[in-house]
This record gives C-alpha cells, structure tokens and sequence, in this order.
C-alpha cells in the first residue's frame, strides 16, 4: 500500500513492552495503513527489533538517548530530559515534521510534554483525554472525557469537553447529532454536588452541542449517549473498570467453552461470532486515547499496549488527521463561543 502522506511520530521506547511491540505495531501499521511512520528513540534497541529484510520505505528511525520511566515525576522529567523520546516525538509535530504522536509511555509526561511543546489550543483551559468505549448498540461507541488528564474539573471546563467531544464523535466517530451527557448520581437536575449542578446548567444553555440530561454509571454503555463527560478523577476509574470487564468477559468464555473436540467444533463455528465479540469489548481493539485541547494529534496509549493496540493507536491518529480534527475545535470552538455570546 502506498503512503497516505499522513505521518506519525511513535514514542518508541514507552510503554511496558518497548520497543518490540511498538514497532511491530507501527511496522503493520506501515503495511494496513499507508502511513509513514517515525519510531523514536534508542536506534540501536530499535533497529534490533526490526525483522531481517525489513522494507524500511516510509520507516524513519529518529534518535532519541533517553527516555522517561513510569515511576518518574512527569513535569520535571520533560524539563530535565529534553532528548527523552516523548519529547522529541512532540517536537517533529511542532516542527510539522509529524502530524501525529502516539505514546504508551508515561500518561502524564506525555501530556506534559504535549502542554509545554504544543500549548493548549485557544479557548481551551484544560486539555481532556478522551477514550471510546463499547456500547450496548453494536456499532455505536461513547466517548467519555476526561478519563485522566484533570482530577479536578470546573464546570467550564466540562463545558469545553463536551464541545470538544461533540467536534471529535461527529467527525471522526461519525455521529450526525452527537447526544451529550453529564455522568451523575441521578437523572435530575438538582442531583450532584454544587459543581455538578452547576455544570448541568452551563451544557443545558451551551450552544452548538446537544446536551440531553445527566447519565448514571449505568447509562454509560447504554448507547443513549455519544459523549459522555465527567472530571479525570472518576472517568479514569471508570475506564480501568470497564478495561477490566472487558478482560473478564473474554476470559469466561474462554474458560466456559466445551473442551475437546466438541469444543473445537463449536469453537470453529462460533469463530466469526467471537471475534466480533473481542472487537467490541477489548479495550486492545480501541488503541487508546486522544488527547484533546492541544495544538496537535496526541494518542495516548495503555502502558501494558502490545502491537494490536499500537496499530489500532495509529489507525486512531490517521483518522484524526484526515478528520482535521485540531482545525474543526479551534474554528468550531471559536464559532460556538461567539453564538453564545
């Protein structure tokens, strides 16, 4: 397949298996998709995970000597280690060398270094991490921001995740008229905490979205929504809960399958079934997160990702480049706050 033109810069010495997964992620993802890809950090580690006679056309090594280890303190360790891989990932997006960075690195120096390198786009107070999450309706995910990037959120800044939600599930998801929801304890209006009334307030009278009401934990795989938004502390317990479900899900069919022969017949005819079943709840067949509210495509990624979720990270960040995401909120945004005055 040739090159789409779309290029993306691939932390690759982030995430627990880096840098074997990663670059067998981004190398199918060469294939699949038609994107060059830009693997950054030690040359050596990385080239020695390259396959013998590996087609190195729209593969680019870029070196990068250090990087940022899970257990360090993010902002400080952008500041100290300005050739750490993360870093040099965001500078080729800076430089519009890259149009994209994906990271299964550190979460939090990777937004870190998305701030300090990118900067937050206009009108934009906090940048959200948005995830998608399977529904109930086949076909229909929910996007639930923020489910890490804030532990504690204002009512504005809700207010701007749900317009930023709304750009990102129209044009990427494709969602004609996304539906906005409030994770909540209850349905009413009054029910929450004081910044939760209030912020139901603010999506109730924001223009350029379509707010329908709070959503309760169990309304979030409902399929009623298309956006769901809450602050990072409980949309990130939210996602490892859901990861977890998932993981259960597919380990009990595993597990409850019959054994022997009768449990290869019917696992053979089964198959198509169960591999769809896999596509909707892995949390693997999703790639990880969209960093929203930067001057750039940032897909954050699982710390344990393996190649499937650095493939489908990139198919993430392809689709948001073609999508012109970061121009739709920043001309978007702008447009929605000048109607509501």
């Amino acid at each position: 397949m040739g090159s789409t033109g779309v290029r993306i810069a691939i932390d690759a010495m982030g995430g627990d298996h880096a840098p074997d997964e990663i670059v067998a992620g981004a190398l199918r993802a060469r294939e699949e998709l038609g994107v060059e890809v830009l693997l950054v950090g030690d040359p050596q580690q990385i080239q020695s995970k390259l396959p013998p006679k590996t087609n190195l056309a729209h593969v680019e090594i870029v070196s990068a000597s250090e990087a940022i280890a899970m257990d360090e303190e993010p902002l400080s360790a952008i500041r100290r280690k300005p050739k750490a891989s993360i870093n040099v990932a965001m500078d080729l997006v800076k430089k519009q060398q890259a149009d994209a960075v994906v990271s299964a690195g550190h979460s939090g120096a990777a937004m870190a270094a998305a701030l300090l390198r990118l900067g937050r786009l206009p009108g934009i107070d906090r940048p959200a991490i948005g995830a998608v999450f399977p529904t109930m309706v086949a076909g229909k995910p929910v996007l639930v921001l923020d489910v890490g990037a804030n532990v504690d959120c204002r009512p504005k800044f809700l207010e701007q995740f749900a317009v930023m939600g709304s750009i990102y599930s129209q044009y990427v998801l494709g969602t004609p008229e996304p539906k906005v929801g409030l994770l909540n304890i209850g349905e009413e209006d009054c029910k929450g905490n004081d910044a939760a009334v209030r912020a139901h307030q603010l999506l109730k009278e924001k223009a350029g979205i379509t707010f329908i009401g709070n959503a309760e934990g169990r309304d979030v795989l409902s399929g009623h929504f298309d956006v769901i938004v809450c602050d990072g502390f409980v949309g990130n317990v939210l996602l490892k809960f859901a990861e977890a479900v998932g993981e259960i899900m597919l380990q009990i069919m595993r597990e409850e399958l019959p054994q022997g022969v009768r449990g290869q017949i019917g696992t053979a005819i089964l198959k198509p079934n169960l591999r769809r079943i896999k596509q909707r709840v892995d949390h693997a067949e999703h790639g990880g997160a969209l960093l929203l509210g930067v001057g750039g495509i940032c897909i954050i990624s699982h710390g344990s990702s393996q190649a499937p979720s650095i493939f489908n990270a990139i198919r993430m960040a392809k689709e948001a480049v073609n999508n012109q995401v970061i121009q739709r909120i920043q001309s978007q945004y702008q447009s929605v706050q000048q109607e509501s005055g």
